[in-house]
Parts: structure tokens; sequence; C-alpha cells
């Protein structure tokens, strides 16, 4: 398993992660932990989730030290006026001392107290009680204010992205501000992409499947991924992508594939609370 350097204090994340959206809750623990057996060590869960509980299940009932595993969990959008509350709340759920990686779920500009809740969450860090900070569903105008107006520029935002959603502007954003992307959905929800021609050609010619190949692309262009499945044959496969490499012209034909598709809403939007 690769790891990437977050810019907080030497914290390195595991590349690719499993994520929980939409496991039930009474069966992410057996999800999780057959994640853990598979060889992840980077679990993505979000209270929004509610399934916390059995994340946390899992990752303190396996055999696993507790450093060795990256826990990452989210703060909710009803939550932003009383983020350190929240954070409690889902440390509880999740039955640990500490998380490796707390979010904030979406921006919600509507409400505006986004920078009011990352200030909250900054004091969570200097607690030790998050050991990295960072966004989710930012854009490069919701990351600018929040460096502007605070002290603590993200380790990470976790936004969609995928072959047919590249966000290149963003990702050059988050290069040239020391902030890693993380994608989710980076196998497209199953809406088609991995029927998509070009990946049967290049599934093909290196002998993996599609879910694979695109994968492969996210951890080549520096990408930390979390594809999501409930399937052991599945969370298997998903974590097979170690072992081959995409030539230029490989991943030439993967960035020709861009058609700017959202498949979530829109941050500038979203107001779901």
């Amino acid at each position: 398993m690769n790891s990437l350097m977050l810019n907080t204090d030497g914290v390195q994340i595991p590349q690719l992660g499993y994520g929980v959206w939409q496991v039930p809750a009474d069966e992410a623990a057996q999800a999780v932990t057959t994640a853990l057996k598979a060889g992840y060590r980077h679990v993505d869960t979000a209270a929004a989730y509610g399934n916390e509980e059995g994340v946390g299940q899992a990752v303190r009932e396996s055999e696993l030290p507790r450093r060795k595993l990256f826990v990452t969990t989210k703060l909710w959008n009803a939550d932003h006026g009383r983020a350190e509350a929240a954070f409690d709340e889902s440390l509880a759920r999740l039955g640990l001392d500490y998380v490796d990686l707390f979010l904030i779920h979406w921006p919600v500009p509507q409400q505006d107290k986004y920078v009011q809740a990352w200030k909250a969450i900054e004091k969570i860090y200097r607690d030790g009680r998050a050991k990295a900070i960072g966004t989710s569903n930012f854009t490069i105008a919701h990351l600018t204010r929040l460096m502007n107006e605070t002290d603590i520029v993200p380790s990470i935002n976790q936004i969609e992205l995928h072959p047919y959603l590249q966000q290149r502007e963003m990702r050059a954003f988050h290069e040239a501000n020391g902030i890693l992307t993380e994608a989710w959905s980076p196998l497209g929800q199953g809406q088609g992409l991995l029927d998509d021609p070009a990946l049967a050609k290049l599934s093909d010619k290196c002998g993996k499947t599609p879910a694979q190949i695109v994968l492969r692309w996210h951890l080549q262009l520096g990408h930390v991924a979390i594809p999501k499945s409930a399937n052991p044959a599945r969370i298997a496969e998903n974590i097979g992508v170690f072992d081959f490499i995409l030539d230029a012209e490989d991943m030439a034909a993967i960035g020709a594939m861009n058609r700017g598709q959202r498949i979530g809403p829109d941050p500038d939007t979203f107001d779901l609370t």
C-alpha cells in the first residue's frame, strides 16, 4: 500500500482507502473487517453515513495496532455551528480516542458557517483529537476564503473525481497550495463509466478489470482514492492495483475521457442539512 504525506506534522495517508458510504449500519463492521483483511488500512466514514459505530467496532476488534490504521470521518452540514460537540459525538460513536482525519463534509455556502466550523476544527487539531484536518467538496473559492480567514491550510480536499469528471483546475489549485486531492466516487458510481470502450481496450491490454484501470489512473496522478463496495470479491479486486503500471499512452487515453460530467451535487448549491 502506497502512502502520501500530508502537510500536517508528517502524517501519512494510505493512498487507497475503503469508503463506507451507503453501507448499512448493521453491515458496516463486517464490511470494514473484510476490507482490513484484504489489506486496506484507511477507512472513510462520516456522521451522515450513519455507520460510524460499525466502523469503530471493526477497527477496535481488528488485531491491527491503532497506529497502523487511518480513520476519516466528517462534520455534517447541520453541525457547522457546533463542530466541537459534533466531533465529540462522532468520536464516541466510533469508540476511538482520536481520528486520523476530520473533514467538513460540504461547505454549504448558503449557511455561511464553514469558516466558523473550520476555526473550531483547528482547535480539535491543536488538542490532538484529530491528527489532520481537511475539507470535502470545497471549491477554489471556498478554499481561498478559508485560507485567507483562518490559520491552518486544509491537508486534503475530498472531491468527486473520476475519468468523466477530472477537475483539472481544482487539482492544480490543490497542488499549488500543498493540499492533497482525494477522490470520492473514483469509479463513477456505476453510472456507465466502467462500460466505456476506452477502458475495455485498456483492460484487455493490461489484463486488469476496468475498475482496476481507473483506480491505477488515480494513484498515478497522486490522488487518494476511496472506492466503496460491500462485495468481498470487489473489495479484493479494488486493492489489486499495485502490481502494474499504466504507460503515458494509457494515461492520455483516460485523460481524453473527461466530460465534465458530475454525478453528485454541486458544492455551490448543495444545502441539505
